[in-house]
């Protein structure tokens, strides 16, 4: 069934103080989606953002972000009073998160609304600690002693505790159970303004696509708490850290830092942990994409403390066994494989096998750096897979318009017949939705015609990435309806739309 949807996060919300939330103004844009004839809602992952404020370099790959708490929602359920948060000055402007605001300013408004959940714990709280104990507690007792020692990484804590001592975890528990417990209050808080916006989407014919990091980071509560399933010393420190080759786009390639798996290890107890997070996030979602797939084939490995990946070598994956893995223990799921890049033949044939759709994106189909990049023109998209205008990691329309090679662009301009009267970001969009792709999305800021200033993430760049906000009003009727008319001329409407 052809169908569309829209890529924004929930931090670039219009919400009041200082980042986007899972409250009103998120029910807005569910809202305005059914209006604009949408089906999907995609985010970014929305787990606790950590180094660089990444949504992808995050302290934990099962923990929701404690920033996306609706304050509102909160005081509508008598756990804050608005005089506790209304007046505090969140250092941002109206469409840029300011996160180190956030950091100082966000957390004691939460402490106030823990503290009255755990002054009478209620049996939905203390179900929800029971059913998420196995990775509930390791997250709440790392992020308690980071906050104790002054946001060290793991590797930084004293031995004892660095290397998971049952006594000295067994006496941090005991000495900091208040700040333990306000760490799982966070996150019940989360899950349940989740599952209540979920519930919200589905009634409107809305539904989530969510996002999968394959990696984790290295200062997280999963690395630390079974550090045996990557690739580490002894000393708890990767020996090769995940990043891409050098390509047209950079001389020196990309360095994630990320630990790389111990795929042998995992394999030997069926994938356990894979399994579990696949499951896990499906559950939340109603469809799934996983980045960088082609990282199941074969991977990067850089040797740790490189500068750059220029001396990075590629290393075989777990391929299919993985996913026939996830497959056996939970049956088939619905995901979107992140396939961009270079191809080889057996990611390909990785790709068919799985029966993953996979994605194109329009801007790369002009980019003559893209290697192979005339596959993600729309005359040779196969129907099956997911087509995107560009994603978080691309600037904008309006921006790729100003600044890619003129070459480039004027290929595009012949190419979709863009011109300025229609909009060049309303002729990007067009040809997208008019393609045979079985799934269209476009991002928020390609509908609001944005320039670069908007841009979500520029990789291998730091700051001003991931701060990106909408101004109120922005998804408005006229707007929604625009949308909608062109559902119609190229059915992508609901079935029940």
């Amino acid at each position: 069934m052809r169908s569309s949807g829209v890529l924004m996060h929930l931090s670039s919300l219009a919400s009041p103080y200082g980042i986007g939330t899972m409250g009103k103004a998120a029910r807005d844009f569910v809202d305005f989606l059914q209006q604009a004839g949408q089906t999907y809602w995609q985010l970014l992952p929305i787990c606790p953002t950590g180094y660089g404020d990444s949504p992808y370099q995050s302290f934990s790959t099962f923990a929701g972000n404690p920033y996306l708490i609706d304050l509102d929602l909160l005081a509508e359920d008598g756990l804050l009073e608005r005089s506790e948060y209304e007046n505090i000055d969140w250092e941002a402007q109206p469409d840029t998160v300011n996160y180190s605001a956030l950091y100082r300013l966000r957390y004691p408004v939460l402490r106030l609304a823990a503290e009255r959940v755990l002054d009478r714990p209620q049996d939905d709280y203390l179900r929800f600690c029971r059913e998420n104990t196995d990775w509930l507690a390791d997250y709440a007792m790392f992020m308690t002693l980071k906050e104790v020692y002054g946001g060290a990484a793991w590797q930084q804590w004293p031995e004892p505790l660095r290397y998971r001592d049952p006594l000295a975890l067994q006496e941090a528990r005991l000495r900091y159970c208040d700040k333990v417990a306000f760490w799982q209050v966070t996150q019940y808080l989360f899950y349940r303004q989740w599952n209540d916006l979920r519930v919200y989407a589905d009634s409107r014919g809305i539904r989530f696509i969510g996002d999968l990091p394959i990696y984790v980071s290295l200062d997280s509560a999963d690395v630390w708490s079974h550090p045996e399933l990557f690739q580490l010393d002894r000393k708890g420190f990767p020996t090769e850290v995940a990043g891409c080759p050098p390509d047209g786009f950079s001389a020196d390639g990309q360095l994630w830092g990320n630990p790389l798996f111990n795929w042998e290890r995992m394999a030997g107890d069926g994938y356990a942990w894979w399994v579990k997070r696949i499951a896990f996030w499906c559950e939340k979602y109603s469809r799934l994409r996983i980045d960088h797939f082609r990282g199941f084939d074969s991977y990067f490995a850089i040797p740790f403390g490189d500068e750059n990946a220029r001396r990075g070598v590629w290393r075989k994956g777990p391929g299919m066994e993985l996913f026939r893995a996830v497959e056996r223990a939970v049956g088939r799921r619905d995901i979107i494989a992140e396939d961009l890049g270079y191809l080889t033949d057996s990611v390909r044939q990785l790709l068919a096998e799985s029966g993953f759709p996979g994605m194109k994106v329009l801007e790369f189909g002009f980019d003559r750096r893209e290697p192979d990049h005339e596959v993600y023109l729309p005359h040779n998209y196969p129907r099956g897979c997911v087509a995107y205008v560009g994603t978080h990691d691309n600037d904008t329309v309006q921006g790729w318009m100003a600044s890619a090679d003129p070459v480039d662009v004027a290929h595009a301009r012949e190419y979709l017949g863009l011109s300025s009267e229609e909009g060049y970001h309303w002729g990007m969009m067009r040809a997208l939705w008019a393609s045979v792709a079985d799934l269209a999305v476009v991002q928020a800021q390609d509908l609001l015609g944005l320039g670069s200033e908007s841009r979500m993430n520029t990789p291998g760049s730091m700051g001003g990435n991931w701060c990106w906000r909408a101004l109120p009003g922005s998804f408005n009727a006229q707007l929604a309806w625009r949308m909608r008319r062109q559902m119609e001329l190229y059915g992508r409407l609901p079935q029940n739309g």
